[in-house]
């Protein structure tokens, strides 16, 4: 009887253990579902929350883009007039924003109702930016096809040309291949056309060089220079200059007269320089002024005047950086827009 009292409680025993055992491994096996179910849960929460924010960003991005490309239209169609400033353009970039952007600027900040636009004359200089860094501008004849598929009604040309010679003529004769193209079409005087433009100019070379102008130092101008006939605005001009009463300012060209040979046989008659300051007559400091004027070649104007025994300094600055001379642009600007059938 005690044997199997003794049995039966062991028995007892040894199910009541089992039946633990298993209900804890349940209990874990429940657990471990429990963890995985909400983890999954929370995944694809976390990935339902990933998907409307991705969805939410591509929604406003997508509506700042058509906002963007709403606002560049309108832009465009805001206004059927505009300026374009023509330049022959230089291929050396922060002479290039220096001056002929700065002139551009100075134009578009006095007629804000315009759209101001840019070309340039010297194709070369215009292949050279576009296979050097991409950059593309208009010439003369492509930027006047944009304006008239722009739907442009009144456009003003502004050239930075410093006189009106054969670059000034060409320009003419395109715009009259355009005149039946727009409502109203006008051209602007380039830098030194009337009397006041020549006093002016005089005033700002004069101005800006003060300072070398000490009786020992020449201030020699470098043009360009022309075979047109009005390369006599370099002679017209030095003759101002000289009759202001500044007796130690020259003028001379690279490629007409005055010439270098010129200007060195003033310089020694005068007999008391030396030194000699030299800078650019022209809009831009662009490879005549960086080569022919201050290289170091054996034929740059720099090489030949310390040949000559004279110590040379070189000023690297084009006109077009000068506000005073951006002002005559404008200046000019003004005068073919008022005259412009309202």
């Amino acid at each position: 009887m005690k044997k199997r009292v003794v049995a039966w409680m062991m028995a007892t025993l040894m199910a009541t253990f089992c039946m633990a055992g298993c209900g804890a491994k349940e209990t874990a096996q429940n657990a471990g579902s429990t963890a995985e179910t909400k983890a999954t849960v929370d995944t694809q929460a976390e990935e339902t929350e990933t998907t409307v924010d991705t969805q939410a960003e591509e929604t406003e991005t997508t509506a700042d883009t058509k906002a963007a490309e709403t606002e560049t239209v309108q832009e465009k169609t805001d206004t059927d007039a505009a300026i374009l400033v023509v330049s022959f353009g230089t291929s050396y970039n922060d002479s290039r924003d220096l001056t002929i952007g700065a002139i551009e600027e100075a134009i578009a900040e006095a007629f804000p109702e315009y759209d101001v636009r840019r070309a340039f004359t010297s194709q070369i200089i215009i292949d050279i930016l576009k296979d050097r860094e991409g950059l593309e501008i208009d010439n003369v004849e492509e930027a006047l096809d944009r304006a008239v598929a722009d739907g442009i009604k009144t456009l003003v040309v502004q050239p930075t040309h410093l006189m009106n010679g054969f670059e000034y003529t060409d320009l003419v004769d395109a715009l009259a291949d355009y005149e039946d193209q727009f409502e109203q079409i006008a051209i602007a005087s380039p830098l030194l056309t009337e009397d006041a433009d020549y006093d002016a100019v005089i005033d700002v070379i004069t101005e800006k060089m003060a300072s070398y102008d000490d009786g020992e130092t020449a201030i020699v101008f470098m043009g360009h220079g022309t075979e047109a006939d009005s390369n006599v605005i370099y002679e017209t001009l030095q003759n101002k200059i000289t009759a202001a009463g500044y007796e130690n300012y020259y003028i001379g060209t690279v490629e007409a007269e005055p010439s270098l040979d010129d200007v060195i046989a003033a310089l020694k008659e005068n007999g008391n320089y030396k030194k000699v300051v030299l800078e650019p007559l022209m809009v831009v400091a662009g490879d005549h002024a960086n080569n022919d004027m201050a290289g170091d070649e054996e034929d740059s104007w720099k090489t030949i005047l310390t040949n000559e025994g004279y110590e040379v300094e070189c000023v690297l600055e084009g006109l077009g950086q000068i506000p005073a001379i951006q002002d005559i642009y404008v200046a000019h600007t003004k005068a073919a827009v008022d005259g412009l059938t309202k």
